[in-house]
């Protein structure tokens, strides 16, 4: 593994740093005093700081030499409503907020790397720290971009990292294309009329109605879509009714939709309405649907992938990068700069969970788990792939 030197030695502080973010989380446009630490970290390193982009939201930006090439790195920031079990020094202090989802560790990696390029690093270009809040269902990727983060920093290309439990601790995960699936939520409502229960012809029963909704739900996948078009429909709540003897007045089903393809996504979304109205009318209901499209896919860039699993090997070796990982059906909101430039998002492995010390939960150190910490091993790692991805990419000859 060919780690940065200084990196390496910048390590004791950058953990400082990870363990202070952990320790004081914040969940979603909260990340005030994240922010300020991220702020006032880069302008000691005497990196150009400008906020209140996504609302707590922080960009960086460092110029050497005279190139126009402009490369981003992205890191976020924000905590889960989450009660933490761990009871070790840096656990949160925070009731109920938890960083689980290793979020403290992604700022202090791209942090890390703002240290070393600010004060060693070589290169002709411009290089903009993106730390973004809100990514746990506050699409803060979306509020940063609408605020004008690839007007006033045009990056040409934009980069993302998320540690993946379960992966060797330190190996690199991407594939081209489809990364992550779109998030999206449904829910729909059936409206009959009710009636006694020991007299349902009297009724339009919306119960009934809602079941034979739910089964014809499950056709899309089996029957509508391509089979090699992957999609998940999960339907994850049936709500009717308060007494055992009343047939009830209006029944609803809600739940998720996850799919690799905007295209595929359509199809699901139209398929639905149909069978939802229709069915609903053949009991003499109606229907009404609810469809929120929340994240987008995250879809690498060919060009970008393969130049970023370039810089990968070359840091951790041949063997310890997967350029051809399993897709996962979790969503994230990097798809919306992915949509905005092209890039690359990849998983760093944060092991099995054998590095957390004494005082962790019993629970398993998977992501949104109350046991989860963050493995501190990655932090050189990280950083040393930022700063490589950065610096050979702003490289006179570099080819993307």
């Amino acid at each position: 593994m060919k780690l940065i030197p200084e990196v390496i030695a910048a390590r004791d502080e950058i953990q400082s740093l990870r363990r202070t973010i952990h320790a004081h989380p914040e969940l979603r446009y909260q990340e005030v005093r994240t922010a300020d630490l991220v702020a006032q970290s880069l302008e000691q390193w005497g990196i150009e700081v400008h906020r209140g982009l996504g609302k707590t939201g922080v960009v960086g930006v460092l110029k050497r030499g005279t190139s126009q090439r402009s490369i981003g790195l992205r890191a976020d920031m924000d905590a889960l409503p989450i009660q933490e079990l761990n009871s070790f020094e840096h656990r949160s202090q925070e009731t109920g907020k938890m960083h689980a989802c290793g979020h403290d560790g992604h700022t202090a990696m791209l942090l890390g790397a703002a240290q070393y390029l600010a004060k060693h690093g070589q290169f002709d270009g411009t290089v903009v720290f993106i730390f973004q809040p809100a990514e746990e269902g506050g699409a803060g990727a979306r509020a940063m971009i609408d605020d004008g983060l690839f007007t006033q920093f045009p990056v040409d290309a934009v980069f993302g990292l998320h540690n993946w439990p379960g992966m060797p601790a330190g190996s690199f995960g991407v594939i081209e294309g489809p990364i992550m699936a779109s998030s999206n939520e449904f829910r729909i409502e059936i409206k009959g009329v009710g009636a006694h229960a020991a007299l349902p012809h009297n009724g339009r029963d919306p119960v009934f109605a809602t079941v034979q909704v739910a089964n014809g739900l499950q056709s899309i996948i089996t029957r509508n879509k391509k089979p090699i078009d992957t999609a998940v429909l999960s339907i994850t709540q049936i709500h009717a009714g308060d007494a055992l003897n009343v047939i009830p007045d209006t029944a609803w089903l809600a739940g998720t939709v996850r799919t690799f393809t905007v295209e595929t996504l359509d199809l699901i979304e139209a398929k639905m309405r149909k069978i939802a109205e229709a069915t609903a009318s053949a009991y003499d209901c109606s229907a009404t649907i609810t469809f929120n499209r929340n994240y987008p896919p995250t879809i690498n860039s060919p060009e970008e992938t393969r130049f970023a699993v370039d810089v990968m090997r070359k840091i951790v070796g041949y063997d310890n990068v997967d350029d051809a990982t399993e897709p996962t059906m979790g969503a994230e909101d990097f798809s919306f700069m992915l949509q905005a430039k092209p890039g690359c998002y990849a998983f760093l492995g944060n092991g099995d969970g054998a590095h957390r010390e004494t005082g962790h939960g019993a629970g398993p150190c998977m992501l949104h788990n109350a046991s989860y910490d963050f493995n501190d091993e990655l932090l050189p790692v990280g950083s040393t792939y930022w700063v490589r991805l950065a610096q050979r990419y702003l490289s006179s000859s570099a080819t993307i």
